[in-house]
């Protein structure tokens, strides 16, 4: 039997660091957002139903501001539907603290509030309870 109820959220917060840096300003590609929705999925599917699930699709990926290396980002799943093997979330990572360079090498602040940087929709299968 499912534990997966509408509105459950798994939240994780990582450093983004500089090894990621793809672009000019130290940009990180879109690909590494996509990755870490793909991560808190993981851990929603293995709270919810005790298995990792797999990855069925995505739909209206956003990215609205930019993610560098540097930053420390907030990554959150949130479930919008329940199917009988199917589960509907909605993806957010925001940044929550990013470096400061004009204050000192190493100088970063913390973000109030924080950016929302790439949203998105996904779909994930889990095995039949």
């Amino acid at each position: 039997m499912t534990r997966a109820e509408v509105g459950f959220t798994v939240t994780h917060r990582r450093y983004v660091p500089y090894s990621h840096a793809h672009y000019a300003g130290n940009l990180v590609d879109g690909a590494y957002s996509l990755a870490a929705f793909g991560d808190v999925a993981t851990e929603m599917c293995i709270r919810t139903d005790g298995d990792e699930g797999l990855f069925a699709s995505y739909s209206d990926v956003q990215f609205r501001a930019p993610v560098r290396a540097g930053d420390c980002i907030e990554i959150a799943a949130t479930l919008v539907r329940v199917g009988s093997r199917s589960r509907e979330m909605d993806f957010e990572v925001r940044v929550v603290a990013r470096g400061n360079p004009e204050r000192g090498e190493s100088s970063a602040d913390v973000l109030d509030p924080a950016i929302v940087a790439t949203t998105a929709r996904g779909v994930v299968v889990v095995p039949p309870a």
